[in-house]
């Protein structure tokens, strides 16, 4: 691994962690003044070790850099005497308040009360996500807008409109009270959910951001484990949906970025240590009472890691489908029950319903049409119908090569 990509992989991995922490121990409305330092401090490691070399502990370097920093940034703006020093006890030393505490324990709490502050009601979705990525788990600008495909500047309005709510709510990071814990779990479980997806269905063609995404929603829910109130069977159930997912990622691109189809991957790529782990999860998911949306879709992504048609393997999915339904109706989770129907009971079974359903503007509504005639020249239209309202090159490869094998 070459000295650059040494300093990114170290960036994404301890930014987050040393954003959360100075922010915990100064406020979140100095978020953006803990970002410029942490940037900062990589913008000097980058420059001295790439004179001298990178040091035998580097994360201690640059925890002792930061440090630093932070005592000249606070002595020369006199933040630390005029806002600071009020809002903290008296008997506290004023040089144990200016060293941030980068113990393992104060991250991961800093961490996990970031999340909870991230994802608070008052902001909306998508600078939830925005914020997430940027601050808990160290993606730059230019890789955000890449995952959302837009503009840098969009991303930095989105992400400075979220600051200014986090301090408008005056949002303190800390862990919520008991009462309000299950509602604030919902939300952030939903926004690990659509991080992961951003990851897993997202419309760039960029590989290494897809799988960095999916890893880092994955990670974001491991750390809801490690605090006894949010260890509960639902996150469970999330991270092994995630599990199963995240565990057929390299088997869905071939070495020439071209598309796999589920029924052509080679089981041989699938990671089977992430299949272990979601096995794993799953059944620690079973142990409550609660049955939620995360629960169904883990247990339909484990039938998938059963690569052979049975008759068993699609009657248990079209079973947990209509479970799903029951929960929490949409329009892809029907679409997807159709599939599981025509697998189960036959094309015959599923046409009727499919074309109940009209969703002329899906894409996979289309696909799913051809998939169930026989009709050749049919099966061209639908298939040229999909292909016109699919919208990342991975899907339009897809679809181009099922008109391909009609040919």
């Amino acid at each position: 691994m070459g000295y650059n990509e040494s300093l990114k992989q170290l960036f994404q991995k301890e930014f987050a962690k040393m954003v959360a922490v100075i922010s915990k121990k100064y406020g979140l409305q100095n978020i953006t003044l803990a970002e410029d330092i942490i940037s900062e401090t990589f913008l000097t490691a980058a420059e001295y070790w790439g004179m001298n070399g990178m040091p035998d502990n580097p994360t201690a370097w640059l925890y002792a850099v930061a440090r630093q920093k932070l005592a000249y940034q606070f002595r020369r703006q006199s933040i630390y005497n005029s806002k600071v020093l009020p809002a903290i006890k008296p008997e506290e030393e004023a040089e144990e308040m200016q060293t941030p505490d980068f113990s393992p324990e104060q991250i991961r709490d800093s961490q996990l009360q970031m999340l909870f502050a991230i994802c608070n009601p008052a902001i909306a979705s998508e600078s939830q996500i925005g914020l997430a990525l940027r601050i808990l788990c160290g993606f730059g600008i230019d890789e955000i807008a890449e995952a959302f495909l837009t503009s840098k500047d969009t991303i930095n309005k989105r992400l400075y409109r979220a600051k200014e709510k986090l301090r408008e709510e005056k949002v303190d990071l800390a862990f919520p009270d008991p009462a309000v814990l299950p509602a604030r779990l919902q939300t952030v479980l939903r926004i690990i959910y659509l991080l992961f997806n951003e990851g897993y269905y997202s419309q760039t063609q960029n590989e290494i951001l897809r799988k960095e995404l999916c890893i880092e929603a994955l990670r974001l829910g491991l750390m809801l484990t490690e605090y006894a109130p949010t260890n509960l069977p639902e996150t469970h159930a999330l991270i092994a949906l995630m599990c199963f997912n995240a565990s057929r990622l390299d088997a869905r691109i071939s070495s020439d970025t071209s598309a796999i189809l589920y029924e052509e991957q080679d089981e041989d790529l699938w990671d089977k240590q992430l299949i272990r782990q979601g096995i794993r999860y799953l059944g620690s998911a079973t142990t409550g009472s609660e049955l939620t949306t995360y629960h169904l879709e883990a247990r339909i992504a484990s039938w998938h890691i059963q690569k052979e048609d049975t008759p068993e393997k699609w009657n248990s999915i079209l079973w947990l489908y209509d479970q799903l339904l029951l929960l929490s109706y949409s329009h892809s989770i029907a679409l997807n029950r159709l599939y599981a129907l025509y697998k189960a009971k036959g094309k015959a079974a599923a046409l009727p319903e499919v074309l109940a359903l009209n969703m002329e503007n899906n894409h996979f509504y289309w696909l799913l049409l051809a998939e169930l005639h026989h009709n050749e020249p049919l099966q061209r239209s639908y298939y040229e119908k999909a292909l016109r309202l699919a919208k990342s090159g991975i899907e339009q490869q897809v679809i181009s090569k099922k008109i391909d094998q009609l040919s």
